[in-house]
């Protein structure tokens, strides 16, 4: 994939998922956060914790110290998100908001799109039970897990995650549809091209195959 870089994700994006309760979501958009040293504030209403879980780091294999909230409603999470994006002492900010709540319109998001590329940081939106509606989030995402890669030491256990994701609407970016693959030793997200119908990756077995995420 062209032109998916620290830089570009510097501003909204949101990501929906094909199944609301796939963890997969939140490991991708950990992954693609710039590699520093500073936390992330992650904030998620309280829908979205009971159906999905409280983000789990060690699950989501990153190094970076996360501040985590629990907040009511939709509406207190897209404040404390614009909140996060005026502190300069964060690398990113992640919001979860569960379905297509009123005040989740395009003029909020709006103004967590301008207030992120003012800060120069990265803002995710993560929509869980939601379908794409209006928005000016620069870039808009579907994320599935896929069955991670093998283990290069061992064969029962899961190697790096991996995700079927789609672009489907960017300013930035050309739209498209590919394999991402974290790899853990490099700690980046690599992209490649999505595999045809019924393929699977080449080195996978049925004996090494795990669940991404």
């Amino acid at each position: 994939m062209q032109g998916f870089t620290q830089a570009t994700a510097r501003t909204l994006s949101e990501v929906f998922s094909t199944t609301s309760t796939d963890a997969g979501l939140s490991g991708f958009v950990m992954s693609s956060i710039p590699r520093r040293n500073a936390p992330v504030l992650w904030v998620q209403d309280h829908m979205s914790q009971n159906e999905a879980g409280r983000p789990y780091l060690p699950g989501l294999w990153s190094r970076r110290p996360m501040i985590h909230i629990t907040l009511p409603r939709a509406a207190d999470v897209l404040w404390a998100m614009e909140e996060g994006l005026r502190c300069a002492s964060l690398v990113a900010v992640i919001g979860e908001v569960w379905g297509a709540p009123p005040v989740l319109d395009f003029t909020a998001t709006r103004r967590l799109a301008t207030r992120a590329e003012a800060s120069d940081m990265p803002c995710w939106l993560i929509r869980r039970g939601a379908v794409p509606d209006l928005s000016a989030a620069r870039n808009r995402w579907r994320v599935a897990s896929l069955p991670s890669m093998l283990h290069p030491h061992d064969p029962m256990a899961p190697g790096d995650p991996r995700w079927q994701v789609e672009l489907f609407r960017s300013r930035e970016m050309e739209p498209g549809t590919w394999v991402a693959r974290y790899d853990r030793a490099a700690d980046r997200v690599d992209f490649s091209a999505a595999f045809r119908d019924g393929a699977v990756a080449e080195g996978d077995s049925a004996a090494g195959l795990r669940a991404a995420g």
